[in-house]
């Protein structure tokens, strides 16, 4: 290996844990909220990929029937708890299960956008609310329970979106448009355009991340609720909302990731789960609970990948892998047991 390996290996390692720590600040933003550990992550990372691809081809996308199905079913759940006598949020679940369906539905069907800008806003429509709905449907009522139940649902949600992916792109592989053609030479080392666009959003998106959990009333909400569910209750937070916010969250960083991987390799419907799966490595480097540590586990999972697709390409899954042993180890040495929330 010389210099320029070396760096163009750094390269891909970097842009590679861009996306991995969108993943990262997903994972760890819905687990510290809802101690839910949502391996489906990845397939938002595939459903917005794929329904861009979808969109470009001029074609009305799967999950856009997916998200009316949701928003149909979540309605009649509500409307169940509302006559057992439940408090229902119906403002909030006006916006998830209508107004987002009715707005992707308009867009997709009636505006049928040609622009780049206009199928990347149609698809963040279709793909952010498919987070709260799911969490409605699959979570909410399973709202107490052991983390390893919640791990189980998760486990069966994401076999299930498996299966609809594979129903509704089929399983042949799709690439879109980039956002930037451009390329140019720094020495040796070749700079694609759409490089910088993953690490320019990417870091964007972070940099948002850190402001709304700093500076608003909503994030320091959600920080409220991940650091004790009961504590931000008896404050008047209402908990169920911050699970909605922290799902819709993880749904838009699934489909911003997915567009921004799109251009650069060919996605298919099974695709967000490898994805997704390196993105937890780098969160359980965080703890499941640090942001600053989950985003440096991403940038390692990214830069051992790279290196180890160079040094041993048929083993660089295994490697990426192995990384959460010591850490695990690591962790399971230095952290107390702590028994899980009445």
């Amino acid at each position: 290996m010389n210099a320029q390996i070396a760096l163009l290996l750094t390269q891909d390692g970097i842009v590679n844990g861009a996306v991995y720590a969108l993943m990262a600040m997903a994972l760890v933003l819905v687990f510290s909220v809802t101690r839910v550990i949502f391996i489906p992550q990845g397939e938002f990372v595939a459903f917005g990929a794929l329904t861009m691809a979808t969109l470009q081809a001029g074609h009305s996308p799967g999950t856009l029937w997916l998200l009316l199905v949701l928003g149909a079913l979540t309605l009649v759940v509500e409307a169940i708890r509302h006559r057992s006598g439940l408090a229902v949020e119906w403002s909030s679940t006006a916006v998830w299960a209508l107004v987002f369906p009715s707005l992707a539905v308009f867009s997709a069907l009636v505006l049928r956008p040609t622009t780049l800008a206009g199928q990347t806003i149609v698809t963040l429509l279709v793909i952010t609310p498919l987070g709260p709905l799911l969490y409605r449907l699959a979570y909410r009522p399973l709202a107490h329970a052991s983390v390893l139940t919640l791990l189980i649902m998760s486990v069966a949600l994401h076999g299930v979106l498996v299966g609809l992916g594979l129903y509704f792109f089929g399983a042949e592989g799709s690439r879109t448009t980039p956002f930037s053609e451009l390329r140019w030479n720094f020495g040796d080392i070749p700079v694609k355009g759409q490089s910088l666009v993953v690490m320019g959003v990417a870091s964007l998106l972070v940099t948002a991340m850190f402001w709304f959990f700093g500076r608003t009333i909503v994030g320091k909400a959600l920080r409220a609720t991940a650091m004790n569910r009961v504590g931000a209750r008896l404050m008047g937070i209402p908990t169920e909302l911050a699970g909605d916010m922290s799902f819709a969250l993880a749904g838009l960083i699934g489909a911003v990731s997915g567009l921004l991987i799109a251009p650069m390799t060919t996605v298919y419907y099974d695709t967000g789960f490898l994805i997704g799966l390196k993105g937890f490595v780098a969160a359980i480097i965080g703890g499941l609970a640090s942001y600053p540590l989950a985003l440096v586990g991403a940038l390692l999972v990214g830069l051992l990948e790279s290196f180890s697709s160079f040094w041993a390409s048929a083993f660089k899954e295994v490697i990426v892998f192995t990384l959460i042993i010591p850490v695990l180890w690591w962790r399971s040495l230095n952290s107390a047991h702590v028994e899980d929330e009445e």
